[in-house]
């Protein structure tokens, strides 16, 4: 899960990363939320700074949390490590 914002800039700094990793990915799904508008499920997973990744997958729930700008090689680990 990607929180973001659209006045966030390290947000838009993020999004070339994930968006390549969505293509390699297929079986992955890949969720944007908007913390301005869905500001329920950002208190779910207690986000307070911009951007939070969040990793999880069916089995284990949070696999990893990362917060700023997040490198592809330690994205595609989570992603490794959650069985994608």
């Amino acid at each position: 899960m990607d929180f973001y914002a659209d006045w966030c800039g390290p947000c838009k700094t993020q999004d070339p990363i994930l968006d390549e990793l969505e293509g390699d990915y297929e079986t992955v799904e890949f969720v944007k939320v908007d913390v301005d508008e869905e500001q329920d499920v950002a208190n779910q997973y207690q986000v307070r700074s911009l951007p939070t990744l969040i990793v999880e997958n069916d089995d284990d729930g949070i696999v990893d949390r990362f917060v700023g700008v997040t490198q592809r090689d330690d994205i595609e680990s989570a992603l490794s490590q959650a069985g994608a």
